[in-house]
């Protein structure tokens, strides 16, 4: 899908995930492209490093399964030769059945390719109104500067949102008491423990702990854990607790200081990445049947399953440290360390990067953006990855494919060609385009892709995510070479 040379330049704002990927899309067709980002000049709260594709929030990419909407999403980018997801898989570290890459090779890999491609200029400076005069992507991510910020909400007026979200805190390998937890991912994946055949639990249960039985896993469900258990490795650490240590622990979290938002923001979270204290605040169990279920695990001390399981997963190739999975958190420094030191095996636990805060900047994309992702108010301005409203760094990465895609072809004068529906890529527009009540970001699932045909019957959940997946496969595959 290579195009002839153009003599327009192109300019993207903002160079993470979608603003590199969009960049170095453009350029493969022949496009000359101007990448501007801010950084070293100025950062954000949540960002450390002057690399271009900087993860902020967690290394996982989530899992890998063609039956996973995101797992299909990422085989699709593979197929088109996306670079976010190039460079991902030459610097992926071990996560079960997930994608998880080393974060900061990740960023140098994604920064090398872009300073190196000849139709590329980096341009390091922060843009502070929305460029005029000349095809523009904004790619500025969730927490776009103060100044551009004004400048689009002067464009979109009151359909402008901002919400908050939440990072997780990291510890040191060393500081961790080995003795007191494990090596397993979960239901199997890794080898280091199976045959456990628990079933999930049903809503509304209360989870088991060590001393009560455990129940058959229906068929579909076993399945599942036979074909999760032929890949993976020991991924994760799990922390055990007891039903005492479990309780007291979400005590701590639901009477914990916070550190509270300026009296002028209005603070909303995005679902899918709840700060834990507000999950714990929503009622007891809640994290039980969240981030720290304990189904699929077996603590090999006991050889059974523990009450809740609170779950590391390694930051970086050489497992130096640890990410707290699912512990996004807006508590106060003091008030992480005195309560995460709660969880077994991280008493004495040295803490790399503590939690913290920031904000989430987009559009209400299905009232603003046209079908190229473009601004109706503003032609010639596109918007893509989480300022437009979705949500997850592969997501990002394959907004900024689709924008990049969609405005060559409005510079060669083509129809545009999108994405099929019923692909997860053709799924990132579907979203944008779903008019709602209230739009909030969203990660890619099944949802957002085309149904099966009725008319060929029914299938179990797994098997129907199966089919959709071969069937976007081969869509893709079409619209790809006819293009």
């Amino acid at each position: 899908m290579n195009g002839a040379e153009s003599p327009r330049d192109v300019v993207v704002v903002g160079g993470g995930l979608a603003g590199c990927e969009a960049a170095y899309q453009l350029a493969q067709r022949g496009l000359r492209v101007r990448l501007v980002e801010m950084k070293p000049h100025k950062r954000t709260p949540a960002q450390t490093s002057d690399r271009l594709a900087e993860l902020v929030c967690s290394n996982s990419m989530r899992g890998a399964a063609l039956s996973n909407a995101v797992g299909l999403l990422k085989e699709e980018l593979r197929r088109v030769g996306s670079l976010a997801l190039r460079c991902a898989d030459e610097t992926s570290v071990p996560a079960g059945g997930a994608l998880a890459v080393d974060r900061e090779r990740f960023a140098e890999a994604m920064t090398r390719e872009i300073e190196a491609h000849p139709r590329i200029t980096l341009d390091r400076r922060e843009v502070t109104e929305i460029p005029e005069g000349r095809p523009v992507i904004l790619a500025t991510g969730p927490l776009t500067s103060d100044a551009l910020a004004a400048s689009l909400a002067a464009a979109v007026g009151a359909e402008h949102l901002a919400y908050y979200d939440a990072i997780a805190p990291i510890v040191s390998a060393d500081s961790i008491d080995w003795s007191r937890v494990w090596k397993q991912s979960r239901y199997g994946k890794g080898g280091a423990v199976r045959g456990e055949r628990s079933a999930p639990q049903e809503r509304g249960a209360q989870p088991e702990s060590a001393a009560q039985p455990e129940r058959a896993a229906p068929p579909e469900d076993a399945a599942e854990r036979r074909d999760d258990a032929e890949v993976g490795d020991e991924a994760y650490v799990n922390c055990p607790f007891d039903e005492a240590q479990y309780k007291a622990f979400v005590r701590a979290l639901v009477e914990s200081e916070k550190v509270e938002a300026r009296d002028f923001e209005e603070v909303r979270y995005f679902e899918g990445c709840l700060p834990c204290e507000v999950m714990a605040a929503r009622g007891e169990q809640t994290l039980a049947f969240g981030p720290m279920k304990p189904v699929g695990l077996t603590d090999p001390r006991t050889g059974r399953r523990p009450y809740a399981v609170l779950q590391l997963r390694p930051e970086d190739e050489a497992a130096t440290a640890y990410n707290l999975v699912g512990f996004q958190t807006r508590m106060k420094y003091a008030e992480q360390l005195r309560v995460f030191r709660m969880v077994p095996g991280l008493e004495e636990a040295e803490f790399l990067r503590m939690g913290s805060v920031h904000r989430n900047t987009f559009v209400n994309a299905p009232a603003l953006l046209g079908p190229a992702m473009e601004l109706r108010a503003l032609p010639g301005v596109h918007l893509a990855g989480q300022i437009s409203g979705v949500e997850g760094y592969v997501e990002s990465a394959a907004a900024g494919f689709v924008c990049a895609i969609l405005l060559a072809q409005q510079l060669r004068n083509e129809p545009l060609r999108p994405p099929p529906p019923t692909t997860a890529l053709g799924g990132i527009l579907t979203h944008l385009g779903r008019k709602q009540p209230s739009y909030q970001p969203s990660n890619i699932t099944w949802a957002h892709i085309a149904p099966l045909d009725p008319a060929k019957g029914r299938l179990r959940k797994r098997a129907r995510y199966e089919a959709m997946a071969e069937r976007a496969l081969r869509d893709l595959d079409a619209w790809w070479a006819a293009g």
